[in-house]
């Protein structure tokens, strides 16, 4: 990345044009340019699908836990731009090598088959390990990916300021710190700066948030908003040009 700009993370694909976390919202993403999609993945009966929510009632009618139904059942019920929820593996070919993914763990049980199928992936297209980056809450889930699939990197999700700062990043061997926009200090990103990390933060969908953020040393951004990450990278660099 050139400096002052950040790098651009469409979260949940372009949710503007399509349903979150859809074969069309990320396809709209890549169309843009950007840099990378974040997406959310559950191990429903032993498939990862490609969705948020814990219980169905945002997007998809009912109100039951998504573990609690056959996968199958989940695929066949259409999300409100008419898509589907895909599966990780055919968000993989989509995405080729195209640009970077970051691969969210939501639901428990889900890092054996991540590490699985990314493998896989990777062995069958000879697709880079350094193109993916696996990201949860779930630290203990992240730490088997660590141990399953040490070559893909790891982002560590914190929704605070923890006491010690970025130092649960040191254990998991984490290439990057994922931070809320409300808790994202200087104090917290010099201290993941200090300990070799990418400053990564979400969900940003304010271009003054943009602003502050790159004053103070981010790397890049998850937001449902990707063009406009896109439209003030353009400004940096044409304002870079004319100094």
């Amino acid at each position: 990345m050139n400096p002052g700009t950040l790098f651009c993370f469409a979260h949940r694909g372009y949710q503007l044009h399509a349903s979150e976390n859809t074969l069309q919202a990320i396809r709209h993403a890549i169309e843009i340019g950007v840099d990378g999609i974040e997406i959310d993945v559950w191990n429903i009966g032993e498939q990862l699908l490609v969705t948020h929510d814990r219980r169905l009632g945002r997007l998809l009618c009912g109100s039951e836990l998504i573990t609690d139904l056959h996968p199958q059942e989940l695929r066949e019920r259409s999300l409100p731009c008419g898509n589907t929820i895909p599966t990780l593996r055919e968000v993989l070919e989509l995405i080729g090598s195209r640009v970077q993914l970051n691969i969210e763990i939501k639901g428990p049980n889900t890092t054996g088959l991540v590490a699985r199928e990314v493998r896989a992936f990777v062995r069958d297209t000879g697709t880079s390990f350094d193109q993916y980056i696996v990201s949860s809450f779930d630290h203990q889930q992240l730490y088997q990916c660590l141990r399953l699939i040490p070559e893909v990197r790891r982002g560590v999700l914190i929704s605070g300021v923890p006491l010690e700062l970025a130092a649960c990043t040191t254990p998991l061997q984490a290439y990057s710190l994922h931070t809320c926009l409300d808790f994202t200090n200087t104090q917290l990103i010099a201290d993941a700066k200090r300990r070799g990390l990418k400053n990564y933060v979400f969900t940003v969908n304010n271009s003054v948030d943009l602003t502050l953020l790159a004053a103070q040393g981010v790397d890049g951004v998850f937001t449902d908003k990707p063009q406009m990450v896109l439209d003030y990278n353009t400004q940096i660099l044409a304002s870079g040009a004319c100094n």
